[in-house]
């Protein structure tokens, strides 16, 4: 059994660590409430967007558009968006496991990513992925003026014929206690055929000037568009996730220290007992 002081030295430490993550959540309790006010805010917009433009190609038939096409290359490009910081349980590696748990779908040799936090970068790195891009203040305060430009980078690829396809790896933002990491392919555009609606897909829409033009403005606006509504998401889901994380732990921690008290008042009942016994047997002794 560990000494008396080995226990209280024990305790002690776990009581520092108590306070540290019961800081920590209330610190990750405050960031989550102003995330989650910008994510609820901006969310009916982006969703709007989507069907926006979902509608728009439901009308147009058969268009021949470079972002409705799969590119010549075979190279994915995925943009992943996680933290820059760990102790959030396991919102970095969910996202991180989007793409090596699906080898088949995300080959190494061809895919290359576009980092959006440190963390899913050293992990991605690690697993052995090429790392084409990383930003790491974008995820820190979303905005859209730093977002547009990393996107625009990626769309300048694939507009080249150097990309073939373009996904987002990010977490999806339900509410405080579930965040859900989703893979989301942004180009070429796609959409299911029941989510359109058999009224809409018998409207045509006709373009002024062209339906090239007109797509050329609005699918990188959409796609911008979706990439900062991800990291307003993802910002709230970080926050969330080290809360509860933090939360855990600091539970976690009281149950220690619980468990630490108990054997040190055992050993210190046990130490009483023991000097009580010496002293009666040497009182018997003299005796």
């Amino acid at each position: 059994m560990a000494s008396m002081r080995d226990i209280k030295r024990r305790r002690v430490s776990i009581q520092s660590t108590q306070q540290i993550t019961k800081a920590m959540k209330l610190v990750s309790t405050v960031k989550l409430q102003k995330a989650r006010v910008h994510a609820e805010a901006t969310d009916p917009y982006f969703r709007h967007m989507y069907d926006t433009v979902r509608s728009i190609l439901a009308r147009s038939g058969s268009l021949d558009h470079p972002y409705l096409q799969k590119g010549a290359s075979d190279t994915i490009a995925v943009i992943v968006i996680t933290s820059n910081r760990g102790l959030a349980g396991g919102y970095n590696s969910n996202v991180v496991k989007l793409i090596t748990n699906h080898p088949d779908q995300f080959p190494k040799d061809q895919v290359e990513l576009y980092c959006v936090g440190s963390k899913g970068r050293d992990s991605l790195e690690r697993f052995g992925y090429d790392i084409a891009g990383f930003n790491a203040d974008a995820v820190e305060e979303p905005d859209y003026m730093t977002a547009a430009p990393i996107i625009k980078k990626v769309l300048d690829r694939f507009e080249a014929g150097e990309i073939g396809e373009i996904y987002l790896a990010y977490t999806h933002f339900k509410n405080t206690v579930t965040q859900v990491p989703e893979m989301m392919k942004l180009l070429p555009l796609e959409f299911d055929e029941g989510e359109i609606a058999p009224e809409e897909a018998n409207l045509i829409m006709n373009y002024e000037p062209t339906d090239t033009e007109a797509l050329d403005m609005i699918i990188p606006k959409y796609v911008a568009s979706i990439f900062y509504g991800a990291l307003v998401e993802a910002k709230a889901s970080e926050n969330g996730a080290r809360m509860q994380a933090m939360d855990s732990a600091t539970n976690n921690a009281e149950e220690i220290i619980s468990d630490l008290s108990l054997k040190y008042n055992r050993a210190r009942q046990g130490s009483i007992t023991q000097e009580l016994t010496e002293i009666i047997a040497g009182a018997e002794a003299l005796a």
